[in-house]
């Protein structure tokens, strides 16, 4: 009985321990940087018309606040895509610079399935949570980049190296009138960047993910053509069977690459995968499709994502041999987005070792920030990075994000006040650390 007397207690103690812990309390400072990266997530930069003016509005008179100096560049003939160039100037502008980058754009919200409004920037005071549509992907980095460079600036910290920060229109539908004409223009060489960081992904555990590669993109249409008949007649060379052929094949090499990411051999871009994402086939009726006829085309989309250390040429005839054979009257359109190789004919990846000088920076600085760093990965998606290694600078992809879920482009994006705040730290000793560079 007096071990019973005590289960009030117990499952008081048990209930308040699973209760959501208050947010920490913020300093002024802190609660101006949160405020800050709310502001900008409350501008609605989601495709298909993002507010980039408004963007503009905001960040270009907070990096001026800065004494940073400011420029918007325009690449696409309608002037409506504005690319904000801000400037750190350095001590000894004979050094190659610093980029870092970030993308103003976002992918649209669907807020019938957000707890919070997708652009309201609700912060829960509960947990520290601040819901937003590009939360984490990735409005989160320029008032990081900006926040860190005041934090240096009151320490009395000067730059040798120029740091430059690009905030980008378009990166979520392919960066074509952003990123990718900006590093074939006259501003881009002007800036002579020795370096690059762009965006990474959030990672669960309380080690940081970094990113040296993105996988290549291809879009690959598959189409099939073979006599009609009759729905009820069996035959050989019917366009459907001949398209069902292909996606077989397909298919066993989708299972067997996915299969090394299952058993943990490869990361999920270290592989190729490719994903059926549209079939068409059938004659159409006023209800639908004519169910007694076999139709004489069909075809199917898939989307293709290779690692630049994949074997191109391989796949290539993998296409033409095995998945579209002429001879079961396949014939295939295969469409490569982005660059493939830079211009020296290399594949496009950042040396993440010794041999690289800019990774021993990086780690270096990540470890005095008291940060920990997962094995370096391939980007199973792309990101602006890819145009500036075409170039042949070196770059990496890092968000500070510790035990945060991936959220990018979900329901739901959030992140927690302690983990921004946190990146900022972190972005203060990763600054600090490349633009003190001297090799």
């Amino acid at each position: 009985m007096r071990r019973l007397s005590h289960f009030p207690l117990l499952l008081a103690a048990v209930l308040l321990a699973a209760a959501p812990h208050p947010a920490h309390p913020l300093t002024e400072l802190e609660a101006s940087q949160i405020r800050r990266f709310q502001d900008y997530l409350r501008i609605c930069t989601a495709h298909p018309a993002p507010d980039y003016a408004g963007a503009a509005a905001f960040l270009l008179p907070y990096a001026a606040s800065l004494g940073l100096h400011t420029a918007t560049l325009h690449f696409s003939p309608c002037k409506s895509k504005p690319l904000l160039l801000l400037t750190w100037p350095g001590t000894d502008p004979s050094l190659p610079s610093i980029l870092l980058n970030s993308h103003v754009d976002s992918v649209p919200a669907e807020p019938e399935h957000w707890i919070h409004p997708p652009y309201a920037a609700h912060r829960d005071p509960a947990t520290g949570r601040v819901y937003a549509r590009g939360a984490q992907d990735d409005k989160c980095l320029p008032v990081q980049y900006l926040e860190a460079i005041r934090g240096l600036q009151a320490a009395g910290f000067a730059p040798a190296r120029t740091v430059h920060v690009s905030l980008v229109p378009d990166e979520e539908i392919g960066g074509e009138d952003g990123h990718e004409k900006f590093v074939q223009s006259e501003e881009f060489r002007a800036l002579n960047v020795g370096f690059m960081l762009d965006e990474g992904q959030a990672s669960p555990t309380d080690v940081y993910r970094v990113f040296y590669a993105d996988r290549l993109v291809w879009k690959l249409i598959v189409k099939a053509t073979g006599p009609p008949g009759h729905g009820s007649k069996m035959f050989d060379g019917a366009a459907v069977g001949n398209l069902m052929d292909c996606i077989e094949t397909v298919a066993g090499y989708r299972d067997a690459q996915f299969d090394k990411v299952k058993s943990g051999k490869c990361g999920p871009g270290e592989v190729v995968s490719v994903n059926p994402v549209y079939m068409n086939a059938g004659t159409p009726s006023p209800t639908g499709f004519v169910m007694n006829m076999q139709p004489s085309e069909a075809e199917v989309g898939f989307d293709l994502r290779l690692p630049p250390t994949e074997d191109i040429e391989q796949i290539e005839r993998r296409i033409k041999e095995e998945w579209a054979p002429a001879h079961k009257n396949l014939t295939y359109q295969l469409m490569k987005k982005g660059p493939v190789r830079d211009v020296t004919g290399r594949p496009l990846l950042t040396p993440a070792n010794a041999s690289n000088p800019w990774w021993s920076v990086f780690e270096q600085a990540i470890i005095s920030s008291g940060g920990k760093l997962a094995k370096p990965e391939i980007l199973s998606s792309t990101t602006d990075a890819r145009f500036v290694r075409q170039m042949g600078v070196p770059a990496l992809g890092f968000s500070p994000m510790i035990n945060t879920p991936i959220l990018l482009h979900d329901h739901n994006e959030f992140l927690e006040d302690k983990v921004f705040l946190r990146g900022i730290e972190v972005y203060q000793h990763l600054i600090r650390a490349l633009s003190s560079f001297k090799g």
